[in-house]
């Protein structure tokens, strides 16, 4: 069983920057692509960014290159979304998710809010 708990989220004027955390615990590995997507109210859940198991290669949706950067600790289980100079659009809930043997597991989402 592998459990993701995200956090790091909040409410930041447009322009700001927040990092978001996620910690895998339980059966684990580093041998896993990992990423984050985001959903807004009434919209779908959408790629935000993924990062390989090396912590190479990280692939980003076009809206946030330039300004969010994700990262990884394998050594401390954890996966990392920095993301500067946010706008209201960012808004959503952020979910972090990896890529298990046989299944994705996703965490419980954290609530990002930009204010304009």
């Amino acid at each position: 069983q592998v459990q993701l708990v995200d956090s790091g989220g909040g409410l930041v004027q447009a322009g700001g920057s927040l990092r978001l955390s996620c910690a895998a615990s339980g059966r684990t590995s580093s041998n896993y692509y990992m990423g984050w997507y985001r959903q807004a109210p009434g919209k779908e859940r959408e790629f935000v960014a993924r990062i390989h198991p090396s912590g190479i290669s990280p692939l980003y949706r076009d809206s946030v290159k330039g300004r969010f950067t994700i990262s990884r600790d394998n050594a401390k289980n954890m996966g990392y979304l920095q993301m500067n100079s946010l706008k209201p659009e960012d808004t959503a809930v952020y979910y972090c998710y990896i890529d298990g043997v046989s299944q994705r597991h996703w965490g419980q989402g954290t609530q990002v809010t930009v204010s304009s």
